[in-house]
């Protein structure tokens, strides 16, 4: 926006007369000019162009005009409620004893028996709790989107509107791989939140959240994005949007709004080592809770694609093993049995660098393209293996709903011979028979220990070397003629507990 024009004027020096017609002159210029640039400002904030940043001056400097969100609180903030779920949680036993004493102590029946007038133990009842969100109202009939872990348990649910309406609630259906729940009240004409587009969200724009931290409700807050596609530990199927709006507890499901007062995520997480807001906010996509929501309703469940692999960032190192000019796309350190992977051929140190012709940057990004596809979707991969790129097409199964079991924990055993590999840092041996049937392998070499070049690469003792590069590792001769032929460029495949990774090893 160009600031008011500027208007020549007389310096005031002697000799130098102003007269009364020139006067009216500059003034009604002056006066037209600040108009015109009142109206651009009224326009930033009330017209379609949200932006509030002025053009970068000739010189690099970008001004900028604070966001004004009065009009978007007062337009969609009625789409926001405040959901309140109660929940039975079960009660815990209270310590008989007068005095502190843990009850796996093996003294603790000797005291709990013997002590004199101990009074006698009542029955525990389960006793009930509230949980406090928010959400927001997706369509005039009463469909809700909220959190899932706000509602999840919830015997009574109760949705609290802006104009102090209570209405009762009914949980449809919730998804807890990305933390999405959809609820129905039954009312009709109800204010609806406009969905936005996360695409189209930069990184420093303006948004603001709309919920009831710490239950007062209807606070708004403001910030920034941050950044986009952030990956959090165990969320493999939402590429987060980081900000820096306030969110503490009770801001959970609400909405998160561009300036267009489009919803464009919802508040779900908080990076926080006190509990409360330390501005590092993460909200889901509205496009991928607009799908599960859809599903939902439409199916009551969700319902989606499945590889049958494991897999792993690809370091820079790692790249250079395995002769990539750049540290792209998804390590296979894994090949589920009889999986859609396995089927189509699929190896393990197949480097997965795109998916239906787009590039799979990080390992992350390929369970959110997997994930966002229906199964039976017929997909093509493009796959680095042994210095080439080849395609495998693939057909996709379907994602379990029930999470995998736990890792068992592995037993180790003795090795009647080891082998040194001094050069490497490591001493080896071969797996016996009894911990190929634990373990499920065909073979390996089980690391008794580990120093120099392997203790610097992250090698552990216990470690199960499987793999080197490309190359399957089932006994020592194996590892030696995979040594032979990785030309100074080693990546060694290995199984730590129930995990599977390719560690590079740095010779020095």
């Amino acid at each position: 926006m160009t600031g008011p024009a500027r208007v020549p004027l007389c310096h005031y020096q002697k000799g130098c007369s102003v007269t009364p017609y020139f006067r009216t002159i500059v003034s009604a210029a002056l006066a037209v000019t600040l108009l015109a640039g009142c109206d651009k400002i009224e326009r930033l904030f009330k017209g379609d162009n949200p932006n509030v940043a002025i053009p970068a001056q000739t010189d690099g400097r970008v001004a900028m005009l604070l966001p004004d969100f009065t009009q978007l609180v007062e337009r969609d903030g009625p789409s926001v409620v405040n959901i309140q779920a109660n929940k039975l949680e079960a009660a815990t036993a209270q310590n008989e004893l007068p005095f502190p004493i843990p009850e796996d102590d093996p003294l603790y029946d000797f005291f709990r028996r013997f002590m004199p007038n101990q009074p006698p133990q009542q029955d525990q009842t389960p006793s009930e709790s509230v949980s406090f969100g928010s959400g927001f109202i997706i369509s005039d009939d009463g469909y809700i989107l909220t959190n899932a872990h706000v509602v999840a348990g919830g015997s009574q649910i109760k949705v609290v509107m802006t104009d102090k309406r209570e209405l009762k609630a009914k949980l449809v259906g919730l998804d807890k791989r990305t933390d999405v729940a959809v609820l129905k009240v039954e009312a009709a004409g109800l204010p609806v939140a406009k969905i936005g587009d996360p695409a189209k969200l930069k990184v420093g724009e303006w948004v603001a959240a709309i919920g009831a931290p710490f239950g007062f409700d209807n606070t708004v807050t403001a910030g920034i994005v941050s950044a986009k596609g952030r990956s959090l530990p165990d969320e493999n199927y939402v590429p987060f949007i980081q900000t820096d709006v306030a969110i503490n507890p009770g801001n959970s499901g609400g909405p998160l709004f561009n300036l267009r007062g489009e919803v464009v995520g919802i508040n779900s997480q908080i990076y926080s080592r006190s509990g409360g807001f330390m501005g590092i906010s993460f909200a889901i996509p509205i496009d991928i809770a607009i799908n599960v929501a859809e599903q939902i309703k439409t199916k009551g469940k969700v319902s989606r694609g499945q590889l049958g692999v494991h897999i792993q960032e690809v370091s820079q190192e790692l790249a250079q093993s395995f002769g990539l000019k750049q540290p792209n796309g998804a390590l296979v350190v894994r090949v589920e049995p009889n999986g859609p992977a396995a089927k189509a051929g699929l190896q393990v140190g197949d480097i997965i660098l795109h998916m239906n012709g787009k590039l799979v940057e990080s390992s992350k990004d390929l369970p959110i393209l997997v994930g966002g596809l229906q199964p039976g979707a017929k997909i093509k991969l493009g796959v680095w293996r042994k210095g080439a790129e080849k395609d495998v097409p693939v057909v996709l199964g379907e994602l379990a709903n029930e999470a995998a079991n736990a890792p068992q924990p592995q037993q180790e055993e003795p090795a009647p011979q080891s082998f040194q590999f001094n050069k490497l840092g490591l001493t080896l041996t071969e797996l016996t028979a009894a911990q190929k049937t634990e373990l499920g392998l065909p073979g390996g070499l089980l690391i008794q220990k580990v120093q120099g070049p392997a203790a610097r690469a992250g090698l552990q003792h216990g470690d199960i070397i499987i793999g080197l590069n490309q190359s399957q590792v089932l006994d020592v001769k194996g590892f030696e003629r995979a040594l032979a032929n990785a030309g100074g460029n080693i990546a060694l495949l290995v199984r730590r507990q129930d995990n599977t990774l390719f560690v590079p090893l740095r010779l020095d």
